[in-house]
C-alpha cells in the first residue's frame, strides 16, 4: 500500500501544495513580459504536472491516481471555503472587502470548468505516461513526460477555456488562449526535463522502485492501490 515508501507523501504534499497556490495565487493576476500578457499561475501551474509525471513514473498509476483525488478533495474545499469567506458581511470599518472579492470571487463557471478541466487533464497525463512507459520498456522518459503533458495539458485546455469563458470572450480569444497557454505549458514541462530525470532517478534509488502499469486497472473511479 505504499507505507514503506520514504517519500511518496512528501512528493503527493508538493503535488497539492502547487495545485492549490498556483489557483489561488497566480489565476487572479495577468502580467505582461516583452510585450505578452499572460495569467501568472502559468508559471508555477506546470510544475503540478512534472511532479504528477514523476509520481507515476515512480510510484505508478495506482498512487498518482489518489494524489489527483487529494488534489481535487483540496480544490473542492478551496473553492468552498472562498465563496464562505467572500460571501460573509465585512465589519464595520474593514475596507478589504472589494479586494478579498476580485483575488477570491472566482465565478462559479469557473471554478467548476476548473475542477473538471484539472480531474480529466490529470488523469489522461498519468494514463498516457504509464502506457508509454510499458511500451518504451522504460526507456527515453523525456518521451513520456512531454508526450503525456501534451495530452494532458491538451485535454485541460480543451475543457477549461470553452467552459469558463465560451460567451464571455469571442471564440477567437478563447481559442488563441487556449492554444497559446497549452503551448506554453508543454514548452515548460520540456524545459524542466532535466529537473525531471534528477527527481525521478534520485527517488527511484531511494525508494527502491520502478513500477511498470502491467495489470492495473486504470480506472479514475477509485483510489485504491
Amino acid at each position: 500500500m505504499g507505507g514503506h515508501f520514504r517519500w511518496f507523501d512528501f512528493v503527493m504534499a508538493a503535488f497539492v501544495t502547487v495545485l492549490l497556490l498556483s489557483n489561488l495565487i497566480g489565476a487572479a493576476k495577468l502580467s505582461t513580459l516583452w510585450g505578452f500578457t499572460f495569467g501568472a499561475g502559468i508559471l508555477f501551474f506546470p510544475l503540478g504536472y512534472v511532479i504528477g509525471d514523476v509520481l507515476t513514473e515512480v510510484y505508478g498509476y495506482a498512487r498518482a491516481r489518489r494524489c489527483v483525488w487529494a488534489g481535487f478533495g483540496g480544490m473542492t474545499f478551496m473553492a468552498v471555503m472562498s465563496w464562505v469567506v467572500v460571501a460573509m458581511p465585512p465589519a464595520e470599518g474593514w475596507t478589504g472587502q472589494a479586494a478579498y472579492e476580485s483575488v477570491f470571487g472566482s465565478t462559479w463557471r469557473i471554478v467548476f470548468a476548473s475542477l473538471l478541466a484539472f480531474w480529466a487533464g490529470e488523469f489522461a497525463n498519468s494514463f498516457v505516461l504509464s502506457k508509454m512507459k510499458i511500451l518504451t520498456k522504460g526507456k527515453h522518459l523525456w518521451s513520456r513526460t512531454i508526450g503525456s503533458t501534451v495530452v494532458g495539458q491538451g485535454v485541460d485546455s480543451v475543457i477549461f477555456y470553452p467552459l469558463a469563458f465560451l460567451g464571455v470572450w469571442t471564440t477567437d480569444q478563447v481559442l488563441t488562449v487556449m492554444v497559446t497557454n497549452w503551448a506554453l505549458k508543454v514548452g515548460w514541462e520540456a524545459v524542466l526535463t532535466p529537473v525531471t530525470y534528477g527527481v525521478v532517478g534520485w527517488l527511484k534509488r531511494q525508494e527502491g522502485v520502478d513500477v511498470f502499469d502491467e495489470g492495473t486497472n486504470f480506472t479514475p473511479f477509485s483510489a485504491q492501490v
